[in-house]
């Protein structure tokens, strides 16, 4: 942690001249310029707090609350704008200073007033718009804090972060301050100068110009000016410190096993004895249980004797989708004999945390098996598990003796079943459960590909950044890339439909999106390689060229006849929401 912490730092640090910040940064000098001696201190205290509370803190907030993405940015634009009024209207600003020294004054101490509060103020608004800029280093602890429980590392590394980029600020601003010494004389013209800047600044804010200047120096500058810290961000040292984060709970017999499965993986067992990796932690932290008399939670002292197949598992994810029929199968051929499946929801998207979601989707994928749910993660790590799908085989005495992650393997899968059934004294009977499925296809390169800007990637519009956003004309992907066209609103997890159009160049056989359509069914228009798409190339959910958005899951687009290499453009209906394609 110590590590990630310090990575954080100079992230932060480098940050604060990466062109991210050039729309903050005159708005900083403007207001760290005027005012008292102490106002740029008063400003990076404000940047920090607001900073840290809003990439870290704030995830809680919008998910506890349901507020929207935009109403940090929007306050800081009415922030910005109201002391920028201030400072062109003198008698106005006077009346401001004084309100924040008499509401300040019972806890300041002598020499901390002299514009250090109003700064403060200026400092809030500036961390929600600076926000955004936040590196890998930061977004990898973001992404999971939702779904996490909240910790002291995770508000260490952002606090960092935060420390490391205003500590640059604030020797801009004191830098500033020297140059503006020689127009000490015009102090009032000095001010009403500054004010007309942080009254621009909202302005241009207010019609999403900062994001698209933004957007247009991602594309037309060298990659390290861009992001001067991907070198640092992408070490082994600082992927291996996020993994620290991400797995802060993982028990001793979650690495065990995950210790037990790596080496199985590297050289299967080819013995009818299967090794034994450890004891398989209880079911922990769940919210809701499906599937069980009265819903009520199962424990493995319940299901002593019995064998248990523990399957991770999400509803929109396609690789656990294709998996269904299987486990089904399993399920329907040896529940008698003594299997037992438990299927461990754990969310990879906010609407997968909903239960009545995740009830929903059971029932359409006809589960009858017991299902956990897990949004936080605590029976995920208490396996110390990493993927989606993820299949654990534990005997009649609680020890997990087999692993599989991913698709596959389905007939080494049965055999361990029976070999396990055999093993706790039950008779698995004759003949299998002639399970069967679709499985991915063959030819597949291009990789998952996710529309929020915390694992944005392959974009021609350049970094992708949190905001309402005109992208302009949909520009033509290369291989394997993506684009938007048009105007989006971007969040960590999702990017939002407001007028705009999607691309991607992809070589699949089959593609799916996952989307939601809040409040009310929606459309979107679905056209390959320019036309509408035909029928007979169409995906499950694709009617007359377009799909129909109703409920918050993954989406049929494309099914060819095989993988094959396309241009895939989307035209979805103002509200629609969408997370991430994948491929089979």
């Amino acid at each position: 942690m110590a590590l990630l912490i310090l990575f954080g730092f100079i992230a932060g640090a480098a940050t604060a001249v990466s062109p991210c910040i050039l729309p903050v940064l005159p708005v900083a000098l403007a207001a760290g310029s005027t005012g008292g001696k102490r106002r740029p201190a008063g400003i990076v205290a404000g940047l920090v707090a607001s900073f840290t509370f809003a990439t870290v803190a704030l995830v809680y907030a919008i998910d506890a609350l349901g507020l929207p993405d935009e109403l940090l940015r929007n306050l800081a634009i009415f922030v910005l704008l109201f002391f920028g009024i201030s400072l062109l209207v003198p008698a106005l600003s006077s009346r401001i200073e004084a309100a924040v020294s008499r509401f300040s004054g019972r806890f300041q101490t002598e020499g901390s007033g002299d514009g250090f509060w109003s700064g403060t103020l200026v400092g809030v608004s500036l961390g929600f718009v600076y926000a955004p800029c936040a590196g890998p280093i930061l977004a990898g602890v973001i992404t999971v804090s939702a779904s996490q429980p909240f910790t002291a590392g995770r508000l260490a590394v952002a606090l960092a972060y935060a420390v490391g980029s205003a500590l640059v600020l604030y020797l801009l601003m004191l830098g500033g301050r020297k140059l503006t010494v020689p127009l000490s004389r015009r102090i009032p013209q000095l001010q009403a100068g500054m004010g007309a800047v942080m009254v621009v600044f909202a302005l241009v804010m207010l019609g999403d110009y900062d994001l698209r200047f933004q957007n247009t120096i991602a594309d037309d500058l060298p990659a390290f000016i861009v992001n001067p810290t991907k070198d640092l961000e992408s070490t082994a040292a600082a992927r291996e410190a996020l993994a620290d984060v991400r797995q802060a709970d993982v028990t001793e017999q979650g690495t065990r096993i995950a210790e037990g499965a790596a080496a199985q993986e590297e050289e299967p067992p080819t013995k009818s004895d299967l090794p034994k990796f450890g004891s398989a932690p209880d079911f922990v932290g769940n919210q809701q249980w499906f599937n069980t008399p009265g819903n009520q939670p199962l424990s493995l002292d319940q299901l002593e004797g019995r064998v248990v197949l523990v399957d991770f598992w999400t509803y929109s994810c396609i690789n656990c989708i294709r998996t269904q029929p299987y486990l089904k199968a399993w399920d329907k051929r040896y529940r008698s004999d003594g299997l037992t499946i438990v299927g461990v929801h754990t969310p990879e998207f906010p609407f997968e945390r909903s239960a009545d979601n995740v009830e929903d989707a059971v029932r359409r994928a006809g589960i009858e098996y017991p299902v956990a749910q897990d949004n936080d993660f605590a029976t995920w790590d208490a396996y110390a598990n990493q993927y989606w799908p993820a299949e654990y085989f534990i005997d009649g005495e609680g020890q997990v003796r087999y692993a599989h992650f991913g698709e596959g393997e389905y007939e080494e899968k049965e055999k361990v079943i029976r070999e396990l059934l055999a093993e706790a004294g039950r008779d698995p009977g004759e003949g299998g459960s002639g399970a069967s499925g679709t499985k991915a296809s063959h030819g597949i390169t291009t990789p998952e590909s996710y529309l929020g800007s915390a694992r944005a990637d392959r974009f021609v519009n350049g970094t992708i950044v949190d905001g309402v956003h005109d992208f302009g004309e949909l520009e033509t992907p290369s291989e394997d890339q993506l684009s938007f066209g048009g105007r989006w609103r971007i969040s960590p997890d999702y990017a939002v439909a407001d007028g705009g159009e999607l691309e991607i160049e992809f070589g699949a056989e089959r593609v799916f999106l996952v989307l939601g359509s809040p409040d009310r069914p929606r459309t979107v228009k679905v056209l390959l390689d320019g036309r509408p798409i035909p029928p007979a190339m169409a995906g499950g959910d694709v009617k007359n060229g377009s799909v129909t958005v109703d409920e918050e899951q993954l989406y049929s687009l494309v099914d060819l006849p095989g993988a094959e290499r396309h241009q895939l453009t989307l035209v979805p209906e103002k509200g629609i929401e969408a997370y991430a394609f994948t491929f089979g």
